[in-house]
């Protein structure tokens, strides 16, 4: 005999419109990842249910697209989700319609998708231009337009599309996907390093750097791309590294990307380790896989001044021994000058600023986490 809870998704499939739509409000609350066994029943009926339901009223919709985005972690599910190029063309459909109220949470489920390899398809699938967005005719430049012309709310006024930075920083660890982030004359990822500012939310700063680090991690070495990044990647990856009135020598700030030698009380460093993190680790990318040009470039770019300040104050310990990592690349020229000694002695005596957000630093690729989700989004379970 069936439970209710079979029983109940049953009814996702019934023909009466206010049927289903209590039917699947009732199922999000048991679409966490312990309860989506039930979703998989009878070879994911469920879920080929609730592919339908995301093209339903906008209220249905809605919940059906929170119960994907939740159980979209089971393997199984996300494998059917991610391999059903119907189901992506709807979703992408959705994602990049104005006037679609469900536009964030679409953005939410492509996040969970990316998880899968499948999705590189994105950077070669053949799309429609959209006249009202861009002339682009392939998914991942439609997409990158989007975040671009609707982060700010201007092209849905629903929306804010944060969460498709967690999908260019996931695809950028495939090869001919970081090539065409960085592509010339203008490359995609530099206009996502506005992002990396304190200003922003916490969940784009965290994409953002993660999104530069997969990107550098996956270039092919050698390579004449990270030279020719690092003029505009390097000013944006110091910057969240420097705190207000930055205590450097006037031969130190002379060093410095010009927009940065004028930095004032007004300065904020960035106070999250998982973002701090992933923008040193870049830096370590630049100056090895950069060979001899990056590591000139960053370190006659003031970064070692910068790097100095960062080890005095910052306390958690991955963040300190990246930091390490890079200086001992940098200063490998010096010999047994123990630049690193120098560093820590120089710790005695200073007061230290504690970071406000304390997190745990992994060197991973990016994860979408309910603590970064910004305040004004429906909560749902994603990864």
């Amino acid at each position: 005999m069936p439970s209710e809870l079979e029983e109940l998704v049953e009814f996702l499939h019934h023909g009466n419109t206010q049927i289903r739509q209590i039917a699947v409000k009732s199922l999000v609350s048991y679409s966490h990842s312990t309860q989506s066994p039930i979703f998989k029943s009878n070879q994911l009926t469920p879920v080929k249910d609730l592919k339908l339901l995301v093209k339903d009223y906008a209220p249905i919709a809605e919940d059906a697209l929170t119960i994907l985005i939740n159980i979209s972690t089971d393997p199984e599910i996300l494998k059917s989700l991610a391999e059903d190029d119907a189901f992506l063309e709807s979703v992408l459909a959705r994602v990049t319609n104005p006037k679609d109220p469900n536009a964030n949470l679409h953005s939410m489920l492509l996040a969970n998708l990316a998880k899968s390899d499948s999705l590189s398809r994105l950077l070669t699938l053949k799309r429609p231009a959209i006249s009202s967005l861009s002339s682009a005719t392939t998914a991942l430049d439609q997409l990158l337009d989007l975040f671009n012309a609707g982060v700010h709310g201007k092209y849905n006024p629903s929306a804010r599309y944060e969460y498709l930075v967690y999908v260019f920083a996931d695809l950028a660890k495939f090869p001919q996907i970081a090539a065409h982030l960085t592509t010339s004359p203008t490359p995609p990822l530099t206009l996502l390093l506005p992002h990396l500012s304190p200003a922003s939310p916490l969940l784009l700063r965290l994409a953002t750097a993660s999104c530069i680090r997969n990107t550098l991690l996956a270039l092919p070495t050698p390579t004449s791309t990270i030279p020719a990044l690092l003029p505009i990647l390097l000013p944006a990856l110091l910057r969240p590294l420097i705190g207000p009135d930055p205590p450097f020598t006037d031969e130190e700030t002379a060093l410095l990307p010009e927009e940065l030698q004028y930095l004032g009380p007004e300065q904020v460093r960035e106070t999250d380790v998982r973002v701090l993190g992933e923008a040193v680790e870049s830096l370590y990318l630049l100056v090895g896989r950069g060979e001899e040009v990056g590591k000139k470039g960053v370190k006659e770019g003031g970064a070692y001044a910068v790097l100095r300040e960062l080890h005095l104050v910052v306390e958690d310990d991955g963040v300190r021994g990246c930091v390490e990592r890079v200086v001992d690349v940098l200063m490998t020229e010096e010999g047994d000058e123990k630049i690193l000694g120098k560093m820590r002695e120089g710790e005695e005596g200073r007061v230290v600023e504690v970071g406000e957000e304390r997190g745990e630093h992994g060197g991973g690729d990016a994860k979408l986490t309910e603590e970064v989700e910004s305040d004004d989004e429906k909560v749902v379970e994603i990864f």
